[in-house]
């Protein structure tokens, strides 16, 4: 029966269209408001129904319970953001659904005005770099030739027009090379992801400078939230690990999860391996190394994980708002040397006048 039902939900999820990030940030928000307001989930999800816009969502999230779906899974039949189901599953035995929702729906909301900020930062400098691009190809097509033609009855500025023929060529192939690798690349390991070795990507997060930083706050925020959630429903620090290790919708928790708990099953405490991960956040080890007591540990990595998640905000909004400085710098520079190149020859050609 649970076969039948898992194939009948993928194959209709996949043809179910996915909500709009902002559609999905209102079912959250709405939801966690009811259910902080005393309404059990079912009758919430009913309430829901109320405004159309949110009623299949509620509808589908309803049928998925009611056939005996977690939430985590009504949502991800119901193609909410992979963000918002791996979290909820992460921390779907601790029971608290409502604290549990809005911590969610706040991380789903940062997200969601980080890229509506960095949409709105990439705009501008979009629309340049198309400009710049048929820019570019006017001056190939059109002024070179003419120029070139200019300059053959001045052999002395020919060799220096040749130069600059050469650094413009240069300019363009780097900028549609650049182009054509970093989305060949995005493509690659989109549809290959899934068949690296976790341990490969590891190394391949770690060689990013910018996106490793980010990747190493990622998960050690849901380290934190996933340890100290279970800790609350009561579960040892080796039963958390083991039940970290089975989950597939983080596969490097999961690795990280395994290592640790082979360390605990050779009796050596977590604190020492923790430490040496390379996407874990050194301060886990030390906040580990720091508490025997269960509840105290819960507790820091409670603050951790909310200090993380304001932390990642502050350092995401500051790369934002480095984008448009340096675009402009880059294609200021850019559009400099293609300027000098094109004018040092008529220098030459004065000069000899």
């Amino acid at each position: 029966m649970d076969l039948f039902r898992i194939k009948r939900f993928g194959h209709s999820a996949a043809k179910r269209k996915a909500p709009s990030k902002e559609l999905q940030l209102r079912f959250l928000h709405r939801l966690a408001r009811l259910l902080k307001n005393g309404y059990a989930l079912i009758k919430a999800l009913e309430i829901i129904q109320w405004d159309n816009q949110l009623k299949s969502l509620a509808t589908s999230v309803i049928s998925s319970l009611k056939s005996g779906s977690p939430f985590d899974e009504a949502l991800e039949y119901a193609r909410f953001s992979p963000v918002v189901t791996s979290y909820l599953y992460l921390v779907r035995n601790n029971g608290d659904m409502v604290t549990n929702l809005e911590k969610c729906t706040t991380m789903f909301e940062q997200r969601f005005v980080y890229m509506k900020k960095f949409q709105e930062t990439a705009r501008y400098p979009l629309i340049l770099l198309i400009v710049f691009t048929f820019l570019l190809y006017f001056i190939k097509q059109s002024i070179m030739p003419t120029f070139l033609n200019f300059f053959q009855g001045a052999p002395e500025t020919v060799s220096t027009f040749m130069l600059a023929i050469t650094i413009i060529d240069t300019i363009g192939y780097f900028f549609i090379g650049f182009l054509f690798v970093l989305g060949l690349g995005f493509v690659i390991w989109r549809l290959n992801k899934s068949k690296i070795d976790i341990d490969k990507q590891i190394r391949l997060y770690t060689l990013i400078p910018v996106y490793r930083q980010y990747k190493q706050m990622q998960i050690s925020f849901l380290f934190a939230i996933h340890i100290s959630s279970l800790l609350k429903s009561g579960l040892s620090i080796r039963e958390v690990l083991i039940n970290m290790s089975k989950q597939k919708k983080q596969p490097i928790l999961a690795h990280y999860a395994s290592l640790l708990t082979n360390e605990l099953s050779r009796g050596i405490y977590v604190t020492n391996l923790l430490a040496n991960l390379p996407l874990i956040d050194k301060q886990l080890s030390i906040i580990f190394q720091k508490h025997s007591d269960v509840q105290a540990l819960e507790k820091d990595l409670t603050v951790y994980s909310e200090l993380q998640t304001e932390e990642t905000h502050r350092k995401i909004m500051k790369v934002i708002t480095y984008i448009q400085p340096i675009f402009f710098i880059i294609l200021g520079g850019m559009i400099v040397t293609i300027y000098i190149s094109l004018m040092w020859p008529m220098f030459q050609l004065i000069k000899t006048i």
